[in-house]
């Protein structure tokens, strides 16, 4: 259970001012504002002087004060990063004459939820929930920068781990993974009916890449939060 002190703003704010009077969860919101990537707590807890213990707790109190503001603040493992809350897109995606952006097939989305939810997984094994060659759309979600190498495993061939990353959360409006809605039963993804298995043809490319899908199936849009 986490600490009662990230549920006492009072308490935050008396143990956490430095000289200046600035109380740690506004030096952490302004370091992150004005940072132009993800900063880790380790880095905070550096350049604070204050233990990670204490940026965790100040950091806990900020999301809370988040909740109902324009921006929103989002976490990948130890990465924090001030970004446009995610119901505010439209407005802001206006503002800045930003189209909807690149649309994922679902024999993409469905990849990506089994990384997402499986994570670190292989390509293998997402092969075998799929029960279709994933090359196709792992490569396709490596080239949108919505997941990433994150390690070997220690087996036969040392294989490579796929995880996702801070820009699959700003694309789906995640603050952290623990957003991510509960699934019952993921291997469920995998089954179909009785039917040989065939790879994601290159022939799909054209649904894949967001352009004509068939009807039956809509792509989805991915349209990415802003970075304030």
């Amino acid at each position: 259970m986490k600490s009662d002190v990230r549920a006492n703003a009072a308490v935050v704010d008396a143990m956490m001012r430095d000289d200046s009077g600035a109380s740690l969860a506004a030096q952490i919101e302004a370091v992150l504002f004005v940072a132009d990537r993800p900063v880790t707590v380790q880095e905070l807890s550096r350049l604070l002087v204050m233990s990670p213990d204490a940026v965790e707790d100040a950091v806990a109190w900020l999301e809370t004060q988040c909740v109902d503001r324009g921006v929103s603040l989002q976490r990948h493992g130890q990465a924090l990063q001030m970004v446009s809350h995610p119901l505010t897109a439209p407005v802001v995606q206006r503002f800045l004459g930003l189209e909807m952006s690149a649309k994922l097939s679902p024999a993409t989305l469905e990849t990506l939820a089994i990384i997402a939810y499986r994570q670190p997984v292989t390509r293998t094994q997402i092969e075998q929930i799929r029960g279709v060659n994933a090359d196709y759309a792992v490569n396709n979600l490596l080239t949108r920068g919505l997941i990433e190498d994150v390690g070997r495993q220690n087996t036969v061939g040392r294989p490579i781990l796929y995880g996702t990353t801070f820009e699959f959360l700003r694309a789906f409006g995640l603050r952290s993974l623990d957003d991510l809605p509960e699934v019952a039963d993921l291997a469920a993804l995998g089954e179909h009916a009785e039917e040989p298995a065939a790879p994601d043809e290159p022939a799909t490319a054209s649904a894949e890449l967001g352009e004509d899908a068939p009807p039956e199936a809509d792509p989805v849009d991915v349209a990415p939060a802003e970075a304030v």
